[in-house]
């Protein structure tokens, strides 16, 4: 096969083809131009925004052989050049950290650092996913970072540099690769399209684009497997095909219905789109940037689209943004969900709770319990005038001010009242209330401090000030319940350290850490990764119990 794929065809070959980073080719070039030359570097951004590639031409500029001294545009045509693009240079060792992590490869590398340089000016190491290497490599290259030879510049490429140990990171000179913004992006693709002279539309460019998340690697890939799903065209719809993506009339509708508090008439939208066969991670992101541009117009009044001020008008403020914060929090658990599509769901079922608006159809109010549904008050003021119960903060005294609320429950049972008297108690009965996941995680981070059979005193670590008074009231009632008797809850502001959700994680994290340490433990784990120099990807250990 001749093909050569987008990527790495347009990969840049000199700084003036690096897309997106300014900021870092005017730094890099400065340094050449004025011999400044820092001897070790991190370079931290996403994928595919052009860390290797800088990691690379620097690596050139440092040695090309068309100049007595580095320069800022290597000639591409000199042996050295060609050496290095092709990566057979003796004086430039890219290292793959996230393979070859151990202390041996790490030790095979440094052994050449104090050897000169055998053809150019400078022995370049580029260690790619550098936050992948093991304790003792990072050990083992210290050293030589705070102490390098003049002929030796380190490069450690990553993506997650917050991993790095802190020595590290303070013999380095860091900078930072910024995703690609998408009007960039766009243009880059649009040259490339035309450098193919491949059809387009600027609707499909966008798509890919927006898609891409900045990074141009995935941008070039993306593009390649639109070209060829589209027979050689790039036309919007075959995009939005190959990608899962849908026309935004049909989330428009649906968040109008959302937004009536019309729930049947939401999950019928929900079931047009569904028939488009879409990945529902697009939809909810879709959502999340179509909320977005609602709440820009209400501020700005800067948005030409109809469907947007059309939304901009029905919705209120306050209302727009806990939209948004549902679809964000939905957004960021999403991969951790079995099933996507209850996952998109449960996000929409989100949004009609708390609508101050909604109405339940007579259909779910007849199949639901009253314990199990949160009973939502048709407000008639205006949308501005929501009451809330606030948990005044500790004063300079050191008296905390609470404010407590007593609302008699004549349905409530008097009869067999249970008393708590320890937090480990307040834990298990918290743990058992039938709550909706907005009101345990408001209450989930308080803990016990007394019960006299009439209030129960609860310290909270939350750190919003306020409580709405739905959300109080499902708490106050869901406690009465469990408790059998009519109660007042009074809470504190203050450290809550063993409260149920700290009290989870911490259980789960040590669940994590013990199955961590079981797996990396075992011999024969580890004789195995050692014969075939592999490793253990992040995150792929998960208890089983």
């Amino acid at each position: 096969m001749s093909y050569e794929v987008l990527a790495r065809k347009y990969r840049p070959t000199n700084f003036n083809e690096v897309v997106g980073q300014d900021h870092i080719i005017q730094a890099l070039s400065n340094s050449i131009l004025q011999d400044r030359m820092h001897q070790a570097f991190i370079f931290s951004g996403t994928r595919g925004v052009g860390k290797t590639t800088l990691g690379r031409i620097l690596a050139k500029c440092l040695n090309c052989l068309s100049s007595d001294s580095p320069i800022s545009t290597p000639c591409n045509t000199c042996s050295n050049c060609e050496e290095i693009k092709l990566g057979r240079s003796l004086d430039f060792y890219e290292q793959d950290a996230a393979s070859q992590r151990g202390i041996d490869a790490m030790k095979d590398l440094l052994q050449t650092v104090p050897q000169s340089p055998s053809n150019g000016r400078f022995k370049v190491y580029l260690l790619d996913e550098a936050h992948m290497l093991t304790t003792e490599s990072f050990n083992a290259l210290l050293k030589n970072l705070e102490e390098p030879p003049k002929h030796v510049v380190f490069i450690l490429a990553t993506t997650n540099p917050e991993k790095l140990p802190k020595t590290v990171q303070s013999r380095c000179l860091q900078l930072n690769l910024k995703t690609v913004g998408g009007t960039v992006l766009i243009n880059h693709l649009k040259m490339i399209l035309e450098s193919e002279n491949i059809n387009f539309d600027n609707e499909s460019i966008e798509l890919i684009a927006n898609a891409a998340s900045g990074s141009v690697r995935d941008a070039l890939t993306l593009l390649d497997q639109a070209i060829a799903h589209g027979s050689g065209l790039l036309e919007a719809e075959s995009v939005k095909k190959l990608l899962g993506t849908i026309d935004n009339s049909h989330l428009i509708s649906m968040l109008h219905s959302i937004i009536d508090g019309k729930g049947q008439s939401a999950f019928d939208d929900l079931a047009q789109i569904e028939e488009l066969s879409p990945e529902y991670e697009s939809i909810l992101k879709s959502i999340i940037s179509i909320l977005h541009k609602i709440s820009l117009e209400k501020v700005l009044h800067n948005s030409n689209d109809e469907n947007i001020k059309s939304l901009s008008v029905k919705v209120d403020e306050e209302f727009c943004q806990l939209l948004y914060e549902i679809s964000v929090n939905a957004y960021s658990k999403f991969n951790t969900h079995p099933n996507p599509k209850e996952a998109l769901e449960i996000c929409i079922l989100r949004m009609l709770a708390f609508n101050p608006l909604h109405k339940l159809d007579e259909q779910a109010k007849n199949q639901s319990t009253e314990k199990k549904n949160l009973k939502v008050k048709e407000i008639k003021t205006t949308p501005k005038e929501k009451s809330f119960i606030k948990i005044e903060s500790q004063s300079k005294s050191g008296i905390t001010n609470t404010k407590k609320e007593t609302i008699k429950n004549k349905g409530v049972a008097e009869s067999t009242p249970i008393a708590i008297k320890n937090n480990d108690q307040w834990i298990q009965i918290f743990n058992s209330l039938e709550l909706s996941p907005f009101a345990r995680n408001y209450f989930g981070y308080s803990e016990f401090e007394s019960f006299d059979d009439l209030s129960l005193v609860l310290i909270s670590s939350n750190e919003d000030n306020k409580i709405p008074e739905n959300v109080y009231k499902e708490f106050k009632s869901a406690c009465e319940d469990y408790l059998k008797k009519t109660i007042s809850i009074e809470i504190k502001n203050g450290n809550a350290s063993e409260s149920p959700i700290l009290q989870k994680e911490k259980q789960e994290t040590d669940r994590q850490l013990r199955a961590e340490n079981e797996v990396l433990s075992d011999p024969s784990i580890q004789k195995f990764l050692d014969k075939h120099d592999g490793n253990i990807k992040d995150g792929s250990i998960k208890p089983i119990n």
